[in-house]
């Protein structure tokens, strides 16, 4: 799942990319219609400080196999993003990828920013990115910059600054604000993105409508690879798979898959016999796995639930804004259910989270698959963000609202600074040193980076 670490500490607002499971939430729609992106652990995609796919949080769960690739690959195919990166189609995927997290990115930190300066709190600072500054500009005694790595932002404040010349007593530094205007600029960020989410959403309905599928029996076979024991015993690419050894597969429910990819891992070099639809015609073939290096069977064919995809499109506003809640409450349920199946089995779901290597490798995906899957993608990524935002950990929006909340319990004292500086840093450190080694690992896992290695 994706774990969106941003920090937002008393001086600065701080979003790093969020990690993402190996599986994000795509939800189904809440109606009598199932969405074009079933349920399942995306995603929770890790999402910049404003960072969503392998994982929901950007985590797709087992109720959902469109991004679970060892469900949609029984014969063992290793993540291959080579296509993510090469050619002008793919470059172009990769892009549209990156815009989106900048944009959530921006979205979020805006949150912060217009919170704060409307209120008339000082702010010093506006970055989209971190690292090194590529621009900037000064406007009003804040500056805004670009910085090199466009999978964070930060929102500076001048309060414990010393080349700040504000007096420290000025009551318009953030730390010498009222409990209540410090909490609406904390969690600015995450009703920004939540507003946007929603944005989102109810664009994508009012302009190319709602993907809704309709549910068949059987598991679809999109692809059949060349040389593959599916290949070689008959199979093709469009072929329906309706029973394996005499057990007939359900409409496309979430263990349809599942149940496929289960018999034929543990069938190496015996024989699997299918009820294929091909067309008009049902007929029998009997497949023969090949041995996978960890001694599973695998036949080499891409496997999807059997659904037909249609478009709703609302007759009114009205009805716009009720499919638009109604499917806002869906994916927000979604990530909510994700992230805690991630905690509650950590342990199992630790080696499956990703960084923003991994995201932005789906996010192109499903930018090259359609403009429907971009929508998604996005609203996502937003909801997931805002949702893990508000976990009360020392480097995230929630951590910074727990203490506030802390000193309101005290009657209005402040923590000690130096207590409240060792608490964040030590939540950024954390999600510094895990934002970096989910880089290099997302990196590692790259095909070509594997080939080369």
């Amino acid at each position: 799942m994706m774990l969106n670490l941003s920090y937002s500490p008393p001086s600065s607002s701080f979003s790093l990319i969020r990690s993402i499971n190996s599986n994000l939430p795509i939800p189904e729609f809440p109606l009598k219609y199932k969405t074009h992106f079933p349920k399942s652990n995306f995603c929770s995609p890790r999402c910049s400080i404003s960072s969503p796919y392998s994982s929901s949080s950007l985590r797709f769960n087992d109720r959902n196999q469109f991004f679970n690739e060892e469900n949609r690959y029984p014969h063992g195919r290793r993540e291959n993003f080579r296509a993510y990166f090469g050619g002008l189609e793919s470059a172009s995927s990769v892009l549209e990828a990156v815009a989106v997290l900048t944009a959530i990115i921006v979205v979020h930190e805006s949150g912060h920013f217009l919170a704060a300066y409307l209120q008339g709190i000082h702010v010093s600072k506006f970055a989209v990115g971190f690292g090194p500054i590529l621009a900037k500009f000064n406007a009003k005694n804040v500056e805004y910059s670009l910085r090199a790595f466009p999978l964070g932002g930060f929102v500076g404040f001048p309060d414990n600054d010393p080349d700040s010349v504000i007096p420290v007593d000025d009551e318009n530094l953030l730390k010498n604000r009222p409990i209540f205007d410090r909490v609406l600029v904390i969690s600015a960020g995450v009703i920004a993105n939540i507003i946007f989410a929603y944005i989102i959403i109810f664009t994508q309905i009012m302009s190319v409508g709602l993907p809704v599928q309709d549910a068949y029996p059987g598991v679809l076979v999109p692809e059949v690879r060349s040389f593959s024991a599916a290949s070689r015993d008959g199979l093709l690419s469009g072929d329906v798979i309706l029973s394996v050894n005499g057990v007939e597969l359900p409409k496309s429910g979430p263990n349809s898959v599942s149940q496929v990819v289960n018999i034929i891992k543990k069938s190496p070099k015996k024989s699997v016999l299918l009820m294929v639809e091909r067309g008009d015609e049902d007929f029998e073939i009997k497949v023969t796995p090949d041995v996978n290096t960890d001694g599973t069977g695998k036949i080499g064919v891409q496997l999807s639930p059997n659904v037909k995809i249609t478009k709703v499109i609302p007759k009114n506003i009205y009805e716009a804004f009720n499919y638009t809640g109604k499917e806002f409450w869906s994916l927000l349920s979604n990530v909510v259910d994700s992230l805690k199946q991630t905690f509650l089995n950590f342990s199992q779901t630790a080696g499956k989270v990703s960084g923003p290597v991994a995201i932005i490798a789906v996010g192109a995906e499903v930018a090259r698959s359609n403009i429907d899957g971009l929508y998604q993608f996005a609203a996502i990524l937003n909801i997931n963000l805002a949702v893990i935002n508000l976990l009360p950990l020392p480097a995230l929006d929630g951590g910074s609202l727990a203490l506030i909340i802390v000193e309101a319990i005290r009657g209005g004292r402040k923590i000690p600074q130096e207590v409240e500086q060792r608490i964040m840093s030590s939540g950024i450190m954390v999600v510094v040193l895990l934002g970096a080694f989910l880089m290099v690992k997302d990196t590692l896992n790259l095909d070509f980076i594997r080939e080369l290695l």
